[in-house]
């Protein structure tokens, strides 16, 4: 079968059900916070499944970018691993049939990254991605951390955490759970005229612990050149673990 794969191969759109399977094993494989899973749980994404003969080898995904209905993006692919030499054969097929324009990635996806680099140009990194990984222990005298009662929340958005001095609301935040399991991204804002006093890290520090106590695990991201929120989060524990990639695909055959 192998000679023949670049005869036999086929990429079909499909729907959700046909290929939920592969995303398990994809999520599965990777084992990180994937910031594009709510795209398929929102319908914001088309889905191609790809076979050989008989035999379904994988899937992937497009989206669109900037107007969501567009589907020129190339956001997940996904190969088994007994076919996955032929990620390149496959991968020419997804493009040719989906008629997407870019490929958009987390570099810790190594490999759709791969795919990015030798089919794209122009990459640019667009946003940070991290990961905790240690525990701080930072204690600002004064300083109430509580959740404001009432305020609006949703399944996926546990909103209304804030920071107290002396009565005044100083940062604010809390984190969303419309991530693949088990992860919860953190979200956090300091009032402009608190800023860099520790309050950005404090409130980080409280909402991982938030998060564990649900039994998930704390995730975030900023901008690439959000230099101050990149520094928050590095002293409040996390680590760099990724970067949101973004290429436009050359012409493929």
């Amino acid at each position: 079968m192998h000679p023949n794969l670049s005869i036999a191969l086929k990429v079909v759109k499909t729907n959700l059900d046909e290929i939920r399977a592969f995303r398990i094993l994809f999520l599965k494989e990777n084992n990180f916070q994937f910031i594009y899973n709510k795209c398929h749980d929102y319908g914001w994404a088309d889905v191609y499944l790809f076979t050989s003969g008989n035999a379904k080898i994988g899937y992937g995904a497009v989206w669109g970018t900037n107007k969501r209905e567009d589907r020129d993006t190339i956001f997940e692919f996904y190969v088994i691993p007994q076919f996955r030499n032929f990620s390149s054969a496959v991968f020419r097929e997804f493009y040719n049939t989906s008629g997407a324009s870019v490929i958009e990635c987390q570099s810790n996806d190594l490999l759709l990254s791969t795919m990015l680099f030798e089919y794209s140009r122009d990459i640019q990194a667009e946003a940070i991605l991290f990961e905790d990984h240690y525990q701080t222990h930072f204690n600002i005298p004064g300083i109430s951390f509580l959740k404001h009662p009432g305020e609006q929340e949703s399944e996926q958005d546990v909103g209304g955490y804030v920071i107290e001095q002396n009565g005044a609301v100083v940062a604010s935040g809390g984190f969303m759970l419309n991530y693949n399991m088990p992860y919860a991204d953190i979200y956090m804002e300091v009032k402009e005229a608190y800023r860099q006093k520790g309050f950005g890290s404090l409130i980080i520090q409280e909402l991982k612990k938030e998060i564990y106590s649900m039994g998930r695990v704390p995730a975030a991201r900023c901008n690439i050149h959000n230099r101050a929120s990149k520094a928050t989060l590095l002293k409040a524990g996390f680590k760099i673990c990724g970067f949101i990639l973004k290429g436009s695909i050359t012409e493929l055959v």
